[in-house]
This record gives structure tokens, C-alpha cells and sequence, in this order.
């Protein structure tokens, strides 16, 4: 196959009087969401715009979004979203490196400038009637056409481009609903923004399914969302479980819920202990941006008691541990590259392996264990220390929301680990004793200190050299 139908015509096919996008201001059926796709794809042609050119999208999440992306697909370009937290430099910087032709946004979500470095187009303008248009009956797709760049998030590094083609999404999808079954009348709430890759598979999914997509307004909670638009399937980090858990009208609210797509960063083996007592289907999955999403996710018949892992590889995946503990990927969702200016780097090795940076294990059963990342580990006394396997055993004792774990230097052992912890009523003495049945000496942090105020605790990507300079600011005094 070298080709396929476009994922949003086939949809408006077969469910056309179904319901696609879901929102506070607007819902759509996928007929609608195909005509408006349409639209924005024919006044991207009369403005000059198409084939491989690369459209920024920066926009607040809402129905407009969705529809905006796959016009610009259809048009040929290549869809670019982009962080509206992002302050008006770095987004002109961005754009600048990805060479975006073109902008979709309002001026006052943009802040634009006279140096903006491409033209900037309203949404409005693309959504209206075009002059004249051509909607082919059939469209059809090379799999290997560039669809979208997305900007990884930087907590292990610098931000990277990241090119996806058609293929990458179409595969990533179609292995993620061969686990998790959706259908037309399911509808997968999006409370993760589209700009990341957990937010724009999520599209990907439900077209390929017929399935709605639940988009809630910014002041709408997880809960309200959750029983306000009917949801049926999840996709969370720790945090938003941990929070859902907490909360006490979330009990009656999630028996709907069909599943829960939990990843983002190391499980909280203490907090799916909760959500399985509950009976929550939650199925414990590992990805990352450069795979388009979801590599590993825990088979849907796995019984609670046996999903306390990352998952297995889904269909069109495949994943190996390196001598060394590093996961490497590859397979059908692997990207294209890294984009800089007009060029693609792949950055695979010889044979094809995109070396991921996270330390993992795979048991017999080829299910993934992840051990953190391999530039967060430190050598300690001669030992590797991966900060990620002593969170994982503080926060399986229970009791705390929160913890992180940073090297501070030490003369005799060269680094030593110290614990940030929140929300913990034990006190700084109380640790050690705790830890020792479950963790090696070395391993047992030499400080337990509270957590900082000021500093976010709801992001599971934190900055670790920033919270490492404060401990040892903290410490020295």
C-alpha cells in the first residue's frame, strides 16, 4: 500500500449524520467537518498555498481546530501546531525554523508584529465560502506525504521539529484501535491540547473509527467534561488520574468511561492501585513524539492485577532494549525527521533504530518496563542511580501527591540523590527507614525536602536541572 483514502472523506461516508466534533460553542457532524475541511483547503489554494508548504496553526482548541488541520492536509500542506503558552518571540522563532509560509490565528492570540516572518491568515477567512472550489469525490493520499511538524516539548533538551507523514499517523492509529476498540457512537475527550502528539492522535483515532471528539472548554474541570459531553475514553498523565481520584464527584462520573489511555510519564503504581480497586479501565501505555504517539499500551483483556507495566508494542511497532538499557524504536509511526529550516535529519541508526534517550526492560512476555531517562541518570559512589526508579518506590508508599528526585554534588561519592516530596505529613526521618526494604542504600536519598513554592507541581515533565540548582542552593545554606 502506497496510498490510502483520505481517513476524514471515508468517515462522512460511512457516518456522515454522525456526530465528530463535540464543543461548548459548536458540535459538528462529520458531513460538516468534511464541507469545512473542503473549504479551507480551496481558499489555501486561492491564496497561493498547497503542496509541501508549511502552515502554522496557532489557535485556541475549540471545533475550529480539527477542522483547520485536516484543510490544510487536504490542501497538501504540511500543518504545523503550535503552543499558544508560548510567549510572541519564541513563536516567531519557531516559525522561522520550520520556514512556515503562512500562520492561521486571531491577532490577538498571535500578538503580531511587524516582524512576523510569514503571513498571517484569520481563521474566518479559510472557514468561509470560497470563490470557487473542486471536492473530488474520492481523495487519496501517499503515505509517505508530510502531514505535520510538531515541536517536542524540550524537558530532556532542546525543542525539536518533528515531521510525521500521513502513513506515520495513519499506522499509529490504526495499532492504538486494534488494542482499544472505538466506534461511532464513542466519544474520546480531548483535555490534552492538539499541539501535542497525545492530542493530535486522539483526531487521528476517532476518524479512523467514526468517532466523536469531546472538546471541552477552558474552564470546563475533567469532571464536568467527563459527564457534560458524554465521554467514553480518556487519555491522561499521572497528575489528572491522581486529581480524578481526589475527586469525589469523579466516582459517578466514570462509570461510562470505557477506557483510559494512562502515560506521560513513569506509573503511579500507587495511584492505579486505587483506580482498579474502583474497577477504572485503565490501560498503562508508553510513547513519545518521534513515534506519533503510543508505542506500548497494555492488551485490553489484561486483567487489572497484571497492568502494572508500560504495555506491550502495539501493531506496526517495534521495539528492542540496547546493551546499555536504552529503548529503541522503529516501525511504520516512526517520523521522518527532524526538521531544520528546509532539511530532514531521520536520526536512526544504520538499521533503522530511533534511539529514544529512556532506559526500559522487556520480560518474556515483551512487556516494557521504563526505568526513566538516560540523561536523568548519575553515578553515585561508582552505582547508577536513575532518579525514576526511587519516585516509583516513594510514591507506591503512599501518602504524598508528588516527588522528585535530583543529584546534588558530594565530595566523598561524587553525586548523591535528594527528594523533593509534596504533600507528605512523614517527616524528612521517617524516609530512610521506609525506603530500605525497597530500595538499595545507595539509592536512599541524603535529604528529603519539601517541595518549593512557586514551582509547578501538575507538569510530568519537570525541570530537573532547575529543581538540582535549588536543592543545592537549598542545601548549602
Amino acid at each position: 500500500m502506497t496510498t490510502i483514502a483520505c481517513p476524514l472523506r471515508e468517515a462522512a461516508q460511512i457516518s456522515r449524520q454522525e456526530g465528530a466534533i463535540f464543543g461548548p460553542d459548536r458540535d459538528l457532524l462529520y458531513s460538516e467537518w468534511d464541507e469545512l475541511a473542503t473549504r479551507v483547503a480551496a481558499n489555501l489554494k486561492q491564496l497561493g498555498l498547497g503542496p509541501g508548504d508549511r502552515i502554522a496553526l496557532f489557535l485556541p482548541q475549540d471545533w475550529r481546530y480539527p477542522v483547520i488541520l485536516m484543510g490544510v492536509i487536504r490542501a497538501g500542506a504540511v500543518a504545523c501546531p503550535l503552543s499558544t503558552r508560548q510567549p510572541r518571540d519564541a513563536v516567531i522563532d519557531q516559525l522561522r525554523w520550520i520556514n512556515c509560509r503562512a500562520v492561521v490565528a486571531y491577532s490577538r492570540e498571535a500578538q503580531t508584529s511587524e516582524d512576523l516572518p510569514c503571513a498571517q491568515l484569520h481563521p474566518d477567512t479559510l472557514l468561509a465560502e470560497p470563490v470557487s472550489r473542486v471536492s473530488p469525490e474520492a481523495i487519496r493520499y501517499a503515505l509517505d506525504q508530510p502531514a505535520t511538524i510538531l515541536f517536542t516539548s524540550g524537558s530532556t533538551g532542546d525543542p525539536k521539529a518533528v515531521q510525521h507523514s500521513i502513513g506515520n499517523h495513519y499506522y499509529s492509529a490504526r495499532g492504538s484501535n486494534n488494542n482499544l476498540r472505538i466506534r461511532s457512537h464513542d466519544r474520546w475527550l480531548m483535555q490534552v491540547p492538539i499541539y501535542h502528539v497525545s492530542g493530535l492522535s486522539i483526531v487521528f483515532r476517532c476518524m479512523l473509527s467514526g468517532a466523536g471528539i469531546a472538546m471541552p472548554g477552558r474552564e470546563e474541570s475533567l469532571v464536568e467534561a467527563i459527564n457534560g459531553y458524554g465521554a467514553t475514553h480518556l487519555s491522561l498523565v499521572p497528575t489528572q488520574l491522581r486529581r480524578l481520584l481526589a475527586d469525589p464527584e469523579a466516582e459517578q462520573r466514570m462509570k461510562k468511561i470505557k477506557a483510559i489511555l494512562l502515560g506521560g510519564s513513569a506509573l503511579d503504581e500507587q495511584a492505579l492501585k486505587q483506580a482498579f480497586h474502583r474497577g477504572w479501565p485503565v490501560y498503562p501505555t508508553y510513547g513519545l513524539t518521534e513515534m506519533a504517539s503510543q508505542v506500548t499500551t497494555v492488551p485490553v483483556l489484561t486483567p487489572p492485577e497484571r497492568r502494572y507495566y508500560a504495555g506491550s508494542p502495539l501493531a506496526y511497532r517495534e521495539l528492542q532494549i540496547a546493551p546499555d538499557g536504552e529503548i529503541l524504536v522503529r516501525g511504520s509511526c516512526l517520523f521522518q525527521g527532524y526538521v531544520q529550516g528546509d532539511a530532514v535529519d531521520p536520526a536512526v541508526d544504520a538499521e533503522g533504530w530511533f534511539h529514544t534517550g529512556d532506559l526500559g526492560t522487556l520480560d518474556e512476555e515483551q512487556r516494557l518496563k521504563v526505568n526513566g531517562r538516560k540523561d536523568d541518570m548519575f553515578i553515585s559512589g561508582g552505582e547508577n542511580i536513575h532518579p525514576a526508579v526511587i519516585e516509583r518506590a516513594m510514591m507506591n508508599l503512599g501518602g504524598i501527591d508528588r516527588v522528585l528526585v535530583v543529584p546534588v554534588t558530594d565530595k566523598e561519592f561524587g553525586q548523591r540523590p535528594v527528594a523533593f516530596v509534596l504533600g507528605s505529613q512523614r517527616t524528612a526521618e521517617a524516609w530512610p527507614a521506609l525506603l530500605r526494604p525497597v530500595l538499595a542504600g545507595f539509592q536512599i536519598p541524603v535529604a528529603f525536602l519539601a517541595w518549593p513554592e512557586g514551582e509547578s507541581w501538575q507538569s510530568d515533565k519537570p525541570n530537573r536541572e532547575n529543581f538540582a540548582l535549588l536543592a543545592e542552593a537549598m542545601l548549602a545554606r
